[in-house]
């Protein structure tokens, strides 16, 4: 099983969009996937058709705060072999109810413990912060991807970020590796985007994913649809990229162990 957490502390960067379009194509693939929404936006859960208002049903909330366990909260998404953990906008009271708890980092990787065979892939999609939410993700994962906009000043946030990562591989988590960068909103008519993408090969070397995600109209407007790019605008440019990306995901698998956790 691969635990991949998609995250970047700015915010507007397509982490969702991946989580959800990268999710779908590798379920698309035959992989049994579980999308895990960790930000209390909860945009992800509304985007795959689930209320997000409290009261509903349980959600990540209650795994993080309470006794429930993740496997109670599932929900069968419209897709086969695609699940979702949903989240509610109550999680953002989640780090203050954390912050004094004994073990606070490791609560999400404790939940997760006996689910290790049930998947291929567990997806988090992260909060636009570096708290107690996102560390816990990275506790709990083997893998980062960092989805990052092809736009002025997009890089200067990644040195805070991989500094993070690596005091989280440091004390918590010797697993983690950032082994994804994925350069999203990428323009290929303009200096700036084609500059950044440079840079970004400068630095993570082959961590750079090959798969650029273009700008596209129909990636936007996807959400409204409660559906994946691919069965939103088959044939759209974010449809063909986020395939791209999925047969790259799953060709990696080829070079890397993964070992169940």
């Amino acid at each position: 099983m691969r635990s991949i957490a998609i995250t970047n502390q700015k915010g507007g960067v397509a982490k969702t969009t991946t989580a959800v379009n990268l999710g779908a194509c590798l379920a698309e693939r035959g992989r049994k996937v579980l999308l895990i929404d960790l930000d209390p936006q909860a945009n992800l859960t509304s985007w795959l058709g689930f209320g997000t208002e409290s009261g509903d049903a349980r959600s990540i909330y209650d795994v993080l705060v309470g006794e429930t366990r993740l496997d109670e909260i599932l929900r069968d998404s419209k897709l086969d072999r695609l699940w979702v953990a949903p989240s509610v906008v109550e999680l953002a009271g989640a780090e203050k109810h954390l912050a004094n708890e004994v073990g606070r980092d490791t609560v999400l990787k404790k939940k997760l413990e006996g689910m290790a065979g049930e998947y291929d892939y567990l997806l988090f999609d992260c909060p636009p912060s570096l708290g107690v939410i996102t560390i816990n993700a990275l506790t709990a994962a083997r893998e980062v991807f960092i989805p990052v906009e092809t736009k002025i000043l997009a890089l200067n946030g990644l040195v805070t970020l991989t500094h993070t990562i690596q005091l989280v591989k440091e004390r918590l988590n010797p697993s983690l590796e950032i082994t994804g960068i994925i350069a999203c909103m990428y323009d290929g008519r303009t200096n700036l985007s084609r500059e950044v993408v440079d840079k970004l090969r400068q630095h993570f070397g082959d961590k750079v994913f090959k798969t650029t995600i273009r700008e596209n109209v129909r990636l936007a407007e996807c959400p409204i649809s409660e559906l994946p790019i691919h069965l939103y605008a088959p044939g759209s440019a974010g449809a063909r990229d986020y395939e791209s990306l999925a047969d790259e995901v799953i060709e990696s698998e080829k070079t890397r162990a993964y070992e169940d956790r």
